[in-house]
């Protein structure tokens, strides 16, 4: 393998691939594309501070290293998983010897930002304000809730995007041909078809796909694979040695990241939505990923509550079943009732009526404070609390006609005719709003008519 160097002999494919000018950049069109702003401002030499935010994979340090590259600034990169305080004060020293003696400028280059606390990322500011290097952050959750308000209002935000398959094809084939900094000169190989399903399997991250093809060239020399073809002596990249590869590899999903809780809101939300087809693809999506299912299952029962509530009150039976079933069987049995579950949900009748009405409670609650129980409502073992009123004139329903105590009020005093559930015409809930309305009708019959309170909660 033909390399620059001895030392560039033990750097991984994906490091050795990383393009050297704007023309090998696979990817990132809409920010990077001829006369788009980013692109213009690498070919102006106009240098800013900005936070790359995208997936894994798809071209941030490379860019990071491009804009320094063609701005010839001088370029420091740390890691906020590995970097402390004195690493960060190092690079600032280091920053501001090249402005004084030689007048270049630095690029100062954190991979996983995010990982920096609120109190490191404002180290950086005066830095940044006074011009003693360019800041680029890199990160994969959402900046919004990484960073801070005062480093983001000082940095361009640019979201790079997943690469498509057909990129990921394309940097394959290049990292096979190139004899320079790549795999060349192993006249390696693969069909299309291997090719794209590789690029499908990475799930959009290149460095991911150049690890993967660096492992199949170990491989098929350990293996005696990759035999010389029928055709100018290439060695042929075997099916069976991509599939044993490749067996075992998962889709992109991060635990404790933004990857996961966009997942888990569009299960929820394909669930609320009535839609089958969405609920199981995604479930499917996290479990294939990694995620527990027994997490699964507990939203699972929140969205039979919140979503379904009383329009099929068999919903969270269900979940609550397939919760067990979980727990008791483990995978791969337990998800298939997990599968059952969220099918169910999304094609029961909805109402989050339960759910709104528990919400406005709450908040009546709190904003209302300990109001006292009405008289009647309250319990009295002892004679003391019988005579001094406790319990007086509490209407027992069982024995009102069809166990209705008609014109009762159940709520504190203040809040006397308050209405917070609103059942929904879907499902059983159908049925309970009739009810209500009819016992509220006998209500008015007794002379209890509703509060402008109650008129105004509809």
């Amino acid at each position: 393998m033909n390399t620059t160097g001895q030392h560039a002999a033990f750097k991984p494919l994906a490091d050795r691939m990383r393009p050297q000018r704007l023309e090998q950049f696979f990817g990132q069109s809409h920010i990077l594309a001829p006369g788009k702003p980013l692109r213009q401002s690498i070919e102006t030499d106009s240098l800013h501070s900005m936070v790359l935010w995208g997936p894994p994979g798809t071209g941030k340090t490379t860019l990071a290293r491009l804009i320094a590259h063609y701005a010839d600034a001088e370029f420091i990169s740390l890691s906020a998983v590995l970097a402390g305080v004195k690493d960060v004060r190092a690079a600032v020293a280091t920053a501001q010897q090249h402005q004084q003696l030689d007048g270049r400028n630095t690029v100062l280059f954190i991979d996983e930002v995010h990982r920096f606390n609120k109190a490191q990322q404002d180290a950086f500011l005066p830095f940044i304000e006074d011009g003693t290097f360019v800041f680029i952050g890199a990160t994969t959750e959402n900046p919004s809730f990484e960073l801070n308000n005062a480093l983001l209002s000082r940095a361009r935000v640019y979201v790079l995007q997943r690469l498509q398959d057909d990129e990921i094809s394309d940097i394959i084939d290049h990292a096979l041909q190139d004899e320079a900094r790549g795999l060349g000169a192993l006249s390696l190989f693969m069909e299309p078809s291997l090719r794209q399903r590789l690029a499908a399997a990475v799930d959009g991250d290149a460095r991911r796909a150049l690890n993967f093809i660096e492992i199949i060239a170990d491989l098929s020399d350990e293996q005696g694979e990759g035999h010389p073809g029928a055709e100018n002596g290439r060695r042929i990249i075997s099916e069976q040695l991509v599939n044993e590869v490749l067996s075992g590899s998962l889709r992109r999903f991060d635990k404790g990241g933004e990857a996961f809780y966009d997942q888990i809101s569009a299960l929820h939300k394909s669930v609320r939505g009535s839609s089958p087809d969405g609920a199981l693809y995604w479930l499917a999506r996290m479990i294939d990923g990694g995620c527990d299912p027994l997490y699964i299952a507990r939203r699972v029962v929140r969205m039979a509550s919140e979503d379904i509530g009383n329009a099929d009150p068999r919903a969270l039976t269900l979940s609550l079943n397939a919760w067990e079933a979980q727990e008791r069987l483990g995978s791969p049995e337990g998800e298939l009732a997990l599968a059952q579950a969220v099918s169910y949900l999304a094609a029961a009748p909805k109402s989050n009526a339960v759910y709104m009405a528990y919400k406005a409670v709450m908040a009546d609650v709190r904003a209302q404070g300990s109001l006292e129980v009405p008289m009647h409502l309250r319990n009295a073992p002892t004679k003391l609390m019988k005579d001094i009123g406790y319990g007086k004139t509490y209407r027992y329903a069982h024995d009102e006609p069809d166990a209705y105590a008609a014109g009762e009020n159940y709520l504190p005093e203040s809040m006397a005719g308050r209405r917070y559930y609103h059942p929904v015409p879907r499902g059983l809930e159908q049925r309970i709003s009739e009810k209500l309305e009819r016992l509220r009708l006998r209500d008015q019959q007794v002379g209890r008519t509703p509060s402008l309170q109650e008129e105004g909660t509809d």
